[in-house]
């Protein structure tokens, strides 16, 4: 029964995990990004039609990162390029994921692929409870965990990664010492953006394979507050994705199980865990106990130099 539990909760945490990673991505270079719901979308749909067309998933995860790289740039391009409100233009890029998701994808709603399967890595899947769990899953729950690592080492241990970090904190000081920070934060919010794809396709091309319209189901806003949960931390984000994706798989599991308590209330368990933990993280805020980055949210312009 736990070992069941666990498997569900790294499944039901992943697209989450994905779109928190690329949100953090994003927020490190002082670039608030709301549109992560759009994001998702985008990235499933347009996953799921290239592997309907094509055939192949690999094709469909790189359709996936493509389109919502492209759709990231266009908030990439009005925030740091123009130095336009960062959140309306991401309500704005939400909106437009929902909205152009429903036009392109009423022709393939219900359809159906074959989605990611299992591949079980030798020896670590057998080990008893946590093995099936993170041992034989499929290759973008691996993907995952690499990128988690991936993404702590570059901020913390490449020159790259220290110089977008000294962008989120103190724009004028990194421009003053040669970085390009419109560069920077341009390609962090892309590539961000790319990333939060690959978990809406995670949902068409693994947990269900199929499209269904507004299928991410507010996963993009819960992965907004999973960032302040996480301090900007990827691995700490791993640990908040499963945190949610543990109560997805215990609200299924209860419906399951033939629980008197109404669908509905179970359903809004993990929004109602969203409100605490913003409470909570809103709290840490308050007293200084947060990483936030010191220029989140504020547009930069080398005129304003002091």
């Amino acid at each position: 029964m736990l070992e069941i539990l666990l498997d569900a909760t790294v499944r039901a945490g992943t697209p989450i995990l994905f779109a928190t990673l690329g949100a953090i991505i994003n927020e490190r270079a002082g670039i608030i990004n709301l549109g992560i719901e759009g994001l998702m979308l985008i990235g499933a749909l347009s996953g799921f039609a290239a592997t309907l067309a094509s055939g192949s998933l690999l094709l469909g995860v790189i359709a996936a990162f493509c389109a919502s790289f492209a759709a990231g740039s266009i908030h990439a391009l009005i925030c740091v390029q123009l130095r336009g409100n960062q959140i309306v233009s991401g309500l704005a890029l939400t909106m437009f994921g929902v909205g152009v998701t429903a036009l392109f994808g009423r022709g393939v709603v219900g359809q159906t692929i074959d989605g990611f399967e299992r591949h079980a890595v030798p020896l670590f899947s057998q080990l008893p409870l946590v093995g099936k769990a993170f041992f034989n899953q499929d290759w973008l729950i691996y993907l995952s965990f690499f990128l988690v690592l991936l993404i702590w080492f570059f901020f913390y241990h490449s020159r790259w990664g220290l110089e977008l970090r000294t962008i989120g904190e103190n724009p004028a000081a990194a421009d003053a010492c040669g970085i390009p920070v419109n560069l920077y934060r341009f390609l962090a919010v892309a590539v961000g953006s790319g990333v939060v794809g690959i978990g809406g396709a995670y949902l068409s091309l693994a947990y269900t394979p199929m499209w269904i319209e507004n299928m991410s189901a507010g996963r993009g806003w819960i992965a907004v507050a999973l960032v302040i949960f996480a301090s900007w931390s990827s691995v700490r984000a791993l640990f908040g994705a499963y945190l949610f994706g543990g109560i997805t798989a215990m609200q299924l599991r209860f419906q399951a199980m033939g629980t008197t308590v109404s669908a509905h209330i179970l359903q809004m368990l993990p929004y109602v865990f969203t409100i605490v933990v913003l409470v909570i993280s809103t709290r840490r805020l308050q007293k200084g106990a947060s990483q936030q980055p010191g220029n989140l949210g504020l547009p930069y312009d080398r005129e304003d130099r002091k």
